[in-house]
């Protein structure tokens, strides 16, 4: 399954809401520090509600120690800076989708070596960014209707 990379994240709420997502897809989730939080965080708890239980998540501990751990993985890189849009690349099973920090996104360092790894979220000028778990789950859920991994089981 691809897995989701959380370089630096900062604000608790997108992490909670992203784990969330990461469980509705079965997707691991890779959290880069340093974090902008602890993982005890009241924010993050109530934004992950009672799915990070679920959650298959992991700590690395640096930028670093990331790449050395994911050398033989292809990676993707989510950035308003990139020109190719998220939807125009064919993702496979062990991807994995790397989101940056959400003031800053990813550094200048990995937006210069991995250029034509670099994928956006097409939008109108106006807006400057959105919202860093708005952005996975856009980016999730393309993965998912590539692939044609297993829908979710839907209760009624």
């Amino acid at each position: 399954m691809p897995d989701v990379v959380l370089v630096e994240p900062e604000i608790p709420q997108n992490t909670g809401n992203i784990g969330r997502t990461c469980v509705g897809l079965g997707y691991k989730l890779w959290l880069v520090k340093p974090l902008g939080y602890e993982l005890s965080d009241k924010y993050l708890r109530r934004a992950g509600l009672d799915y990070w239980q679920h959650l298959d998540f992991e700590i690395i501990e640096n930028v670093e120690t990331m790449f050395e751990m994911f050398a033989d993985r292809r990676k993707w890189f989510f950035s308003k800076k990139a020109t190719q849009v998220y939807t125009d690349v064919t993702y496979q099973h062990d991807d994995l989708l790397i989101f940056g920090k959400e003031t800053k996104g990813l550094s200048d360092d990995v937006l210069g070596t991995y250029q034509s790894q670099l994928l956006q979220i097409p939008m109108r000028a106006e807006a400057r960014s959105l919202n860093l778990a708005t952005a996975v789950a856009i980016c999730g859920y393309e993965v998912v209707r590539q692939l044609g991994l297993p829908a979710p089981h839907i209760q009624g």
